[in-house]
């Protein structure tokens, strides 16, 4: 590893420190360094707030003040050149009198994209990408996709038994290791407590969390995160025929929450109404209108049906199936099962073992 990637790993690792508090805004990490040493650290803490270059000369002991004019500064995004919630980075920079910036990665977002570094360029300030660029881009592969491809992040989470089924009649028995289950009417419960919390982990990292209208009805979700510190997605509800009852865990006003339906357009007390065309592609509908609404990235945890759709319609970055090894349906219990959708056009690109659950990470394979 060269030492310009060991300053920009570091850089990412500060980066991260900001997860789940920065979005809509990109996570970013900077380090200021002189003589081979760092002398200043930042991230972007909270959205809003101070970004990764300000506190990372902020941080700069009042004995090494002198030498912040000399020294290299790694960003793992391109300094911001326009004023928004705060002035621009690069104006900081020039200010600085900072000779030399390696920048992990372009902003895709159309305010900066090249100009922060063209504004270092032009007040005589010598900047380098990053060999991470990848590491960089992936880090903030939300903000990216959002930017670039101008849609949310779509992840699709589903859990499944052994031989291929995300859900099955609560009347007939369940074979588990020759024994069988509760026959009450609970619904089908696949994944263990530990895929559980790493699920509520998952929710509190993205924007967005969607289900259908069968989903809402049968489970009564909450739809938050309660398993895991963080912040609760917006709950995120297709109901095109408005049937949802109000007396739903989703009506609680506990979280904002969106109803997608083909009727009325409205918001009040956190609730939004948000109509679609009943006639046309629901899930590209649903796509534009995420889009519009700032939701940066999504956990799509609907029924089969659903998951499908997007699946067919190559609108996913993501797929984490929860395989329960131990887990399968009896000859009667199929005959009411529900399939696990179809992935198609994937590659499994990581492996996790919780107990007997089997957690696979899919991407869309490449071209």
């Amino acid at each position: 590893m060269t030492t310009h990637q060991s300053y920009m790993h570091r850089c990412l690792e500060l980066a991260l420190s900001g997860s789940g508090n920065v979005a809509p805004n990109p996570m970013v990490g900077s380090v200021l360094v002189y003589n081979d040493r760092i002398i200043g650290e930042g991230y972007h803490q909270q959205y809003g707030k101070a970004h990764a270059e300000v506190n990372c000369i902020a941080s700069v002991a009042e004995a090494d003040r002198e030498s912040i004019s000399k020294s290299t500064m790694y960003v793992s995004l391109e300094p911001c050149a326009h004023y928004g919630k705060t002035p621009p980075c690069a104006d900081l920079i020039i200010q600085h009198k900072i000779p030399h910036v390696v920048v992990g990665c372009r902003d895709p977002f159309e305010q900066v994209n090249g100009k922060g570094i063209e504004k270092l360029q032009a007040a005589g300030i010598k900047v380098e990408m990053s060999e991470l660029e990848k590491e960089c881009i992936d880090l903030n592969k939300r903000f990216f996709t959002f930017h670039a491809k101008q849609r949310p992040y779509i992840i699709l989470k589903w859990a499944q038994t052994a031989d291929g089924f995300i859900g099955a009649s609560p009347k007939t028995p369940l074979q588990r290791r020759g024994a069988f289950a509760d026959t009450d009417n609970r619904r089908l419960l696949i994944s263990n407590e530990y895929s559980n919390r790493l699920v509520h982990k998952w929710r509190s990292e993205e924007a967005g969390i969607l289900i259908g209208t069968n989903t809402a009805l049968l489970d009564d979700p909450e739809l938050n995160v309660r398993h895991w510190p963080g912040r609760s997605p917006v709950r995120l509800v297709v109901d095109m025929d408005m049937r949802l009852p109000s007396h739903l865990k989703i009506f609680n006003k506990e979280i904002p929450t969106v109803i997608f339906n083909s009727k009325i357009e409205k918001e009040e007390n956190g609730l939004q109404l948000y109509r679609l065309n009943k006639d046309k592609n629901i899930t590209r509908q649903l796509v534009k209108a995420l889009y519009k609404l700032n939701i940066q990235s999504v956990l799509v945890e609907g029924g089969a049906k659903m998951l499908q759709s997007f699946i067919d319609e190559k609108l996913w970055d993501e797929a984490r199936v929860i395989t329960n090894g131990q887990m399968i349906l009896s000859v009667d219990q199929k005959n009411n099962a529900v399939a696990a959708p179809s992935l198609k056009g994937a590659e499994k690109v990581e492996e996790i073992k919780l107990e007997n659950d089997i957690i696979s990470i899919f991407k869309p394979a490449a071209a």
